[in-house]
């Protein structure tokens, strides 16, 4: 899995930094505008580094591999598709698959499940977030004086003393017996692509298993209004990215446009997470793609996650991109250092062109 993430972001910055090099030559950007004019394509907000409206649709298709090796652009389904082809041959028994491709599941809201608390369990990986994602699931409900059952019906809490026990209540059977049955919460996601727009975040759920106890958990549900959604979040997050790097003539040189640069990728980080888009894998395939826009802007991550932290919780738990990375900074900025090793390594897709080369290198035993 660690070399699958190498590799993978290897990938990335080498194929983003190739649509850059072509977005920032004046000839080519200028090329582009003709060509859009030609075909009445709308100029959209991204400027002359927008890729969108050359782009291919499906985030499950393939890209144009002529389109992508020459460089002329990249759409954010295209990088992201990049680390899931990875993911999917690094573990081939896990059913890595974009959400908007399972047809009916789709149309019925397919949602990815991750329990904190599973009746007597606590879920070693997540239990950590525990007690913020209750005093989340708390916020939610005291802000709204309202949660929803399992039938997507509202339960209001206006009753004064309903609000006095969740604002004490100290675990999940607390809140439980507050509404009295299995209920849900949304997280907050406040889009910065269409101001005023509140996105549907994850849910926190709720639900009585029994004499074992409770199912605490995350579910995130992807239908086709929200995944639209989220696409054009997703668009103007890329584009905004393409933007602060392509716009000023020398970045690696200005501290204030790098740090632009950084903030971006980790707006765009943070929607990815909040979308969820993937049956399984969307957290791994986030974090690859951040670690590879790190370095096809020349600046490579040094520090591992920190002990206790997981990156994509840090987003569901965020109200918003700012809060994001504000949390997220204190260590991974520290971490980046200039580095200019892309240029010294090989052309990952050239070297593996095939499935077969992918197994191969994944699991050699050299390191």
């Amino acid at each position: 899995m660690y070399r699958m993430a190498g590799l993978a972001a290897i990938e990335i910055a080498q194929k983003v930094s190739k649509a850059w090099r072509f977005l920032r030559n004046p000839k080519n950007s200028a090329k582009l505008v003709r060509r859009r004019d030609k075909h009445n394509m709308s100029v959209n907000r991204g400027g002359y580094c927008s890729t969108s409206t050359l782009s291919a649709g499906s985030p499950t298709s393939s890209p144009s591999e002529e389109r992508v090796s020459s460089g002329i652009s990249l759409s954010w389904q295209d990088v992201y598709n990049i680390a899931v082809k990875w993911r999917q041959i690094s573990e081939p028994c896990d059913p890595v698959v974009w959400v908007n491709k399972l047809s009916e599941e789709f149309n019925s809201g397919f949602g990815s499940h991750t329990p904190l608390l599973l009746g007597q369990a606590k879920i070693v990986r997540y239990y950590p977030y525990y007690l913020r994602t209750l005093e989340a699931a708390k916020t939610i409900m005291l802000d709204l004086k309202y949660v929803n059952n399992a039938e997507d019906r509202a339960i209001f809490l206006t009753d004064i003393e309903k609000l006095k026990n969740i604002e004490v209540a100290s675990s999940c059977s607390d809140l439980y017996n507050v509404v009295g049955e299995t209920y849900w919460v949304a997280t907050r996601c406040d889009s910065i692509a269409f101001q005023g727009r509140r996105l549907e975040g994850t849910r926190i759920t709720t639900q009585n298993v029994g004499k074992t106890g409770f199912d605490f958990a995350i579910r995130t549900p992807c239908t086709p209004s929200r995944w639209e959604e989220y696409q054009e979040e997703m668009t103007a997050a890329w584009e905004a990215i393409c933007e602060a790097y392509c716009s000023d003539p020398n970045p690696t040189r200005d501290s204030n446009a790098l740090d632009a640069v950084k903030a971006s990728i980790l707006r765009m980080t943070y929607y990815w997470y909040n979308f969820m888009p993937l049956s399984r894998g969307s957290s791994v395939v986030g974090y690859v793609v951040l670690l590879g826009l790190f370095l096809a802007a020349s600046m490579d991550v040094t520090a591992s996650i920190p002990p206790g932290v997981q990156v994509d919780w840090e987003a569901i738990l965020s109200p918003d991109p700012g809060t994001f990375v504000d949390a997220v900074k204190p260590w991974l900025y520290p971490s980046v250092k200039m580095s200019k090793s892309l240029k010294d390594y090989a052309d990952v897709s050239v070297a593996f062109g095939t499935t077969g080369s992918v197994v191969a290198a994944l699991t050699s035993a050299d390191t």
